[in-house]
């Protein structure tokens, strides 16, 4: 452990007293009132969500979180994890209250009533040998993508997320390492999410306004951590399954064979070998644009 740094304990005190003083309010994406079994009388019909359309140039972050004094320092770089396991996709749909208080008991999947719209959604990054080609690609056509990165990926590439806010993406949280949270301890998770949402906050003078489980793992603690730390919970409705390094066609097709008013695309720019990733969006991206989708991200 460096010198500088403050011990474990100490850390996890500060890291706990960051999360619950966050009063961070956060916008949310609309939905298909769908009814959720689980969530008992506080589920409603979908909150209108404040979307920014593909022209325009959304803020990168999320404001009013605790000072830096309340914070504790993010952890020292640790050498990036591989990609372990598959996404999960199991998950019923989306309870729909509010958030932040109380937290979500289902992550959003999709928008809904936003016309020919569609996200696009980037994850495990960033790497600095598939990000910027992405970033290049967006910028050519003019759209705007949501990157959900990881700590320890970000640490060192500070410069790509500060790229990413400056061409008008969203920047969100994956946690630090990549684990499957609900096999974590509760103070595991919260070092895990409320490390990265420092390094965003540090990189971009905001902390994120939106979260990823990594696998789409979630759980009760998972979801209240990143309500408390102001972020809303974003899972997906179409998986390319890029992480399994299918050829670039396959990518392309089943972007396009899943395109549809709403939905929210998985791919990643991290975490392996993403030339095919990185491929597939300059086929892919102009199709969707010329069939008439629009590539939306949430405004704050």
């Amino acid at each position: 452990m460096k010198t500088d740094e403050k011990s474990p304990g100490r850390r996890s005190l500060l890291r706990l007293a960051a999360a619950l003083g966050a009063t961070a309010t956060v916008g949310v994406f609309a939905a298909n009132r769908l009814a959720d079994s689980g969530a008992g009388s506080g589920a409603g019909a979908g909150e209108g969500a404040t979307l920014a359309p593909a022209g325009s140039h959304p803020a990168a972050g999320a404001t009013g979180a605790a000072g830096p004094q309340a914070r504790a320092q993010a952890r020292a770089a640790r050498k990036p994890t591989a990609y372990r396991l598959q996404p999960m996709t199991d998950y019923a749909p989306p309870a729909f209250r509010r958030a932040n208080p109380p937290a979500r008991t289902r992550p959003f999947l999709r928008l809904g009533g936003v016309g020919k719209s569609m996200v696009l959604t980037f994850d495990d990054g960033p790497d600095p040998r598939y990000t910027p080609e992405i970033l290049a690609t967006l910028r050519r056509y003019d759209c705007r993508a949501m990157f959900f990165v990881c700590g320890e990926m970000a640490i060192d590439n500070q410069d790509l997320l500060k790229q990413m806010a400056a061409d008008g993406h969203v920047v969100g949280n994956h946690t630090w390492t990549h684990p499957e949270l609900p096999k974590k301890r509760p103070s595991v998770i919260r070092q895990e999410i409320g490390s990265t949402s420092d390094i965003i906050e540090r990189a971009l003078g905001a902390p994120p306004s939106w979260f990823r489980a990594p696998y789409g793992a979630w759980n009760r603690i998972v979801f209240e951590t990143g309500a408390e730390l102001g972020m809303e919970p974003l899972a997906w409705t179409v998986d390319t399954s890029d992480w399994e390094e299918p050829p670039t066609d396959t990518i392309v097709r089943r972007v396009l064979d899943g395109a549809a008013s709403g939905v929210v695309v998985l791919n990643h720019d991290a975490g392996g070998n993403r030339s095919h990733s990185v491929a597939a969006i300059k086929q892919y991206l102009p199709r969707l644009l010329d069939a008439g989708y629009t590539l939306t991200v949430p405004r704050r």
